[in-house]
Order: structure tokens, then sequence, then C-alpha cells
């Protein structure tokens, strides 16, 4: 009897082993990797209209559908937060990125600082659906270690978890942050010494957690994170000279070289244009020079500090180019969803300008200001070398939008958006109606057949996701994500905007506007030039109304009078706000 027993348990064992096995080789559920660019405009890649050489981006392109109305957050971290949770960023923790949080809202409710409790990260989620999850390069959702990417879901994860850092060596970028936190997985660690480069090593190291598992059949989520373009600025010195003489002519020129061919490639209409007086594109601090009254010196600096930034997105498209051809040469390619998308807009921010932190500059790096380099700019993005590129390349990089990164403008809320599914996107589409950071996570969960978490998960209440699965418009089912019935408010920093439809409401405080709030087409006019706030007063004062409403709903803190986000980033560096 005895022995009937232990066979009869063998035999069932044997049986619930075979029928996992067979469940797990034939698991049709689509790997998913998600590709970050950091700080990237609307106009940076070649697909978008941008000189730069960036074909592996630009196959997804062909293969995949584009998103021209497509909005996230307008500065890293709350994009990151909403990204990854579905959940607007008020509610899930960064209600404000906290490099630049006003004095009131730090130990309010939502304004953390971290990606909080009460929501569910995807991986969490996929994970517990029996999913891989790999995570690799910025996180920017918090550096404590109940706080990395280990503890929200990830399986295996190589985590930066602060803004940005130096892409060569393990060292602060700035002054507000005393230290680098790395871990991998649970444990703090170092860069490795010798031949480290930011986007190759997480490339890699997104490849080798892929294939660790690969054989077992069960699907991946794949999350990468690249520092590029965000500053500093640097690359292997053969990406930068690539672009020797291709900057030249300054920014303007750019600029209009840039909405020619978006013309040309239908990313925007034939009657789109810019406001080449920079009107809407420029203000102090961040006041766009006259390229043709440069001194030979500064424009030669200056055409050398963009070609840092294009070798920089040239070297991420060649490591997004590996690992695509990693998934071909597995043979889950077709079955993979790749996204790949910014978290905002350009940034103009030239922090080594800006008094307080100048001197930091020059104890951290050994060449940073113009006459550090006598004259000789071909060390810039190398090994010790600082680099950003100021408002008058990151005007170019947002073309056709104005305005840049923490603004609510296009230029700071509006970016390139990929999705290639095969088999179910249409190769070589496109759709121009709105939508939505927080639309990517519904879209993702259904078609990886996972359940919306909340109110309640795992014993704890949570905000449930309230974002539009993009997945009709994937199919060609539907032409839009987010049509007029389906608004949704916004707030950054002071920076306010109510979408709906093709209109857009807007309002910047000062200094970065006169706090009015503004009303545009953004199908028509991404550009902004053509307010129609003063034609449409109804319309305008319904849209007021459900930003008030959306305030109260997401706890927002609005920041005070006086509040300038360049002024709080030394405030909270001597408060160690950042870290």
């Amino acid at each position: 009897m005895k022995k009937h027993n232990v066979a009869a348990t063998v035999i069932t064992l044997m049986a619930v082993l075979l029928s996992t096995s067979v469940a797990q080789s034939a698991d049709t559920r689509p790997n998913i990797l998600i590709l970050i660019a950091d700080d990237m405009g609307f106009s940076d890649v070649g697909a978008f209209g941008s000189e730069i050489e960036t074909p592996s981006i630009d196959m997804l392109a062909e293969q995949g559908m584009l998103f021209t109305n497509f909005h996230v957050g307008a500065s890293c971290s709350p994009t990151r937060t909403m990204l990854i949770s579905g959940v607007d960023n008020h509610l899930a923790g960064l209600g404000n990125m906290l490099e630049i949080q006003a004095d009131n809202q730090f130990g309010k409710p939502g304004y953390e600082g971290y990606l909080n409790d009460k929501v569910v990260a995807l991986p969490r989620l996929l994970r517990d659906a029996g999913y891989h999850t790999y995570m690799t390069g910025k996180w920017h959702l918090g550096y404590d270690p109940e706080r990395i990417p280990f503890q929200r879901g990830f399986e295996k994860s190589f985590m930066l978890g602060e803004s940005g850092a130096d892409n060569w060596v393990d060292q602060s970028y700035a002054p507000f942050y005393s230290e680098v936190h790395y871990y991998e997985d649970d444990k703090r660690v170092t860069l490795p010494t010798e031949d480290y480069f930011s986007s190759d090593f997480y490339t890699d190291r997104m490849i080798e957690y892929i294939d660790s598992n690969l054989e077992d059949g069960k699907p991946f989520l794949g999350w990468l994170g690249y520092q590029a373009v965000h500053y500093p600025h640097q690359a292997p010195k053969s990406y930068i000279d690539k672009y020797n003489g291709v900057y030249d002519n300054g920014f303007e020129a750019l600029r209009a070289q840039r909405l020619e061919r978006q013309k040309e490639l239908g990313i925007v209409s034939k009657d789109v244009s810019l406001d080449m007086e920079f009107a809407k594109t420029s203000f102090e601090p961040w006041r766009i020079p006259d390229w043709d009254k440069l001194s030979d010196e500064e424009k030669a600096f200056n055409a050398r500090r963009m070609q840092t930034y294009a070798g920089m997105l040239d070297n991420m498209d060649v490591n997004i180019g590996k690992i695509l051809k990693y998934l071909d040469d597995k043979g889950i390619a077709d079955k993979t969803i790749v996204i790949f998308m910014a978290d905002n807009g350009p940034d103009p921010n030239q922090l080594p300008m800006n008094d307080a932190y100048r001197e930091w500059y020059t104890k951290n790096y050994e060449k940073t200001f113009i006459e550090d380099f006598e004259g000789d700019f071909s060390d810039l993005g190398q090994k010790g070398v600082y680099s950003d590129y100021g408002p008058g390349w990151a005007a170019a990089a947002a073309v056709p939008c104005s305005y840049y990164k923490t603004f609510s403008t296009e230029g700071g809320l509006r970016v390139p958006l990929i999705i290639r599914y095969p088999g179910v996107v249409k190769a070589c589409s496109q759709i121009d109606k709105l939508a939505f950071v927080r639309d990517i996570l519904p879209t993702l969960l259904e078609v990886a057949g996972v359940d919306k978490p909340g109110p309640v998960y795992d014993g704890r209440k949570v905000y449930q996701p309230d974002g539009i699965s993009m997945v009709p418009v994937l199919t060609g089912e539907k032409e839009t994500v987010r049509d007029e019935a389906n608004p949704f408010g916004y707030e950054l920093a002071g920076s306010s905007a109510v979408f709906q439809g093709k209109y857009k409401l807007m309002q910047n405080p000062p200094p970065k506007g006169n706090g009015d709030w503004e009303l545009y087409d953004i199908e028509a006019d991404p550009s902004e030039l053509n307010n129609l706030a003063d034609d449409m007063p109804k319309r305008v004062a319904e849209m007021i109304a459900f930003f008030e409403a959306y305030s109260e709903r997401v706890n927002l803190v609005p920041v005070p009078e006086g509040y300038n986000p360049l002024e709080q980033t030394v405030i909270n560096a001597k408060r160690k706000a950042a870290h």
C-alpha cells in the first residue's frame, strides 16, 4: 500500500511537471521590451525628421506604428512613475521631481520623491502573472534599498538611482548629488573601471538577463532606461567626429531643416510653421543667442556641443540595434512587443553657468567651460569632460514644438513613440491623434492577459490605473486612443495643462510664462502659435473647471508664488533633498 502511494505520488508529480512544461513552452503571450531615451526631443530621430543617423530606431518605425501626438510628463521621474504604474504622478509619489520640489511640497502625500506603495508597478504585475522581469539603466524612482527595482518586481536589475550620472566613470554629474547609487539586484555596486560606457553596458547587461532564462519558455519584460541623451553629453569620439561640419550653420538653420524634413515625411502638416524669432522658445536665463553674432570660437564650441549630443544619440541607436539583432538571432523578434519612447522633451539647462555651481564643475571635471579648451574642442564628450548643449540646440530638438523640459508646452510634453508588434501592428503606420503615457500600462496588461490592479492588491489598498488601452488603435479597430470624451489633466512644477481631443489648455507661471491660460489646436498647430482662448471662452472655462476637479482628485499641492525650478535646485541641494 505504501509503495502504491509513493508510485502514485511520483506519477502525479510528473504529470504536474509535464503540464507545467507544456504550458510554458506553449505560452503565447508576447515578450515586452521598453526602450526609454532620456531628455530627447520630438525631432531627434530620423523617422521624426532628424539628420542624426538612427537606422535601428527608424527600422522600428518602418516595421511598426509611429505616434506623432503622444505626450508624457515634462520631466524624467514623473513620466517614469506614470509609465510603470499607470497612475497619475501626484498620487504615485512624484507630484514633482524631487530635485526641483517646492518647499511646501515636502512631506505631503504624493510628493514622497519616490515611487510610493500606493501603486503596483508593472514588473510586479507581470512577474506575478508568470513573466520574467528585467531592468537596466536609469531608474530615478528611489535609491534607498527598499525603493530599488528589485523591490518593485524586477527579478534581475542593474540600476542608476539618480536623474543622471557621468557616462564614463562612477561620478555624479551635478552638485545636488553627493554620490551615485548603483544597485545590481539588491546589492550596492560600483561600475566597472575598464571599458565602461553607459549605453553599451546597460544594453549588454539586458541581453545577458534575457538570455539567462530564455530556454524556459516564459515571456519576459525588459525595461531599458538609457542615460542618453541626458547631460552630460558624452560618447566615444568616433561617433562625435562623424558629425564634423553638420552643425556649422547654427540653431536656426537646423530648426528650419528639420521642419522641412518632417513635412516631407508627413510627421506634421505642410501648413505648420515655426516662430523663427524664438519668441516662443527663449527666455532668461535660457536666452538663445544670435548665431551670426557669435565669434568663430563660440560657433566652433557650440557646433561641437551639438555633435557630441548627436554622437551620444547615434551610439544609443547602435545599442538598440544590438538588442534588436539579439531578438532576431534568437528567433523571438516576432513574439516581442518593442516600445521606443522618450521620457520628456529636450533640456536646455546649462548647470555650470549657474554661479552657485561653477566651482563644483571646476573641481569635478577637467574641462567644462569654453575657456578650458583653449580653442581645441576635439575632446568634448570624452572622459573628464562635461558637455551640455544649451537652449539653441534644444529648440531645434523640439521642432516643431515650443520650449522644453519642465514646460507644459508641446516642447516639454510631446515626444516620439514607436510600437512594433509583429502580426498585430501594421508596418509603417502612423497615428496623429492624442495618446498619453498612462495609456501604455493598460495596453501591456491587456496583451499579457493581466487584470488591472486595485483597489486592493496583495492585501494593501492601491490606486487603480486610469489609462486607456491602445490595443484597438494598434490593431486598426480605432483611429484614436483619447477622443473628446476622454480628457486628462496634467501639472508639474506649476506648469499645467488639460488635453481634450485636439485641444490643449495650458498655463506656464513666471519665469517660464505669464501665468495666463492659453488654448491651442495641437493637431493643426503643434508649434502653439495661434492662441484660441479669446475665440473660445466657453471651452476655456469648461477645461479650467476640469483642471480644478483634477487638482482636487490628485491632491495637487500648488507651488508657491515666486517659485523658480532653477533656483529650487540650489535650495534643495543645500538641504540634501536630492540625497
